[in-house]
């Protein structure tokens, strides 16, 4: 099993920059596809990154060129690096943890629960 907790969330102008962590819990971390999601107000879920086992990344298009994923394996921890954050991007951001097959369904999925971000001046 794969226990999220997500931190480092908070105010910030736009502009600025926050670093959102993601700590996990269980032997399946260094096998285990992440993600950071987020859901403003009124609107539905989506996918803002994600990092594979190997280190592949994607990023939504609305945050390339802005926010960095990465993964620490000795710390079992996912980072979210934000920059030139705008009102926009506030939301609930969610931490996620899967396990997918070979056509990229998933098997199995963890959520986190969530670390609020407002970009306000």
């Amino acid at each position: 099993q794969v226990q999220l907790v997500e931190s480092g969330g908070g105010l910030v102008q736009p502009g600025g920059s926050l670093r959102l962590s993601c700590a996990a819990s269980g032997s399946s971390f260094n096998i285990i596809t992440m993600a950071w999601y987020r859901q403003a107000p009124g609107k539905q879920r989506e996918l803002v990154a994600h990092i594979t086992s190997a280190g592949a990344t994607n990023y939504a298009d609305s945050v390339k060129g802005r926010f960095t994923i990465s993964r620490d394996s000795a710390k079992n921890t996912v980072y979210l690096q934000m920059n030139s954050l705008k009102p926009e991007d506030t939301a609930v951001y969610y931490c996620n943890a899967g396990k997918y097959d070979t056509l990229g369904y998933v098997l199995v999925q963890y959520w986190g629960q969530g670390t609020q971000v407002t970009v306000s001046s």
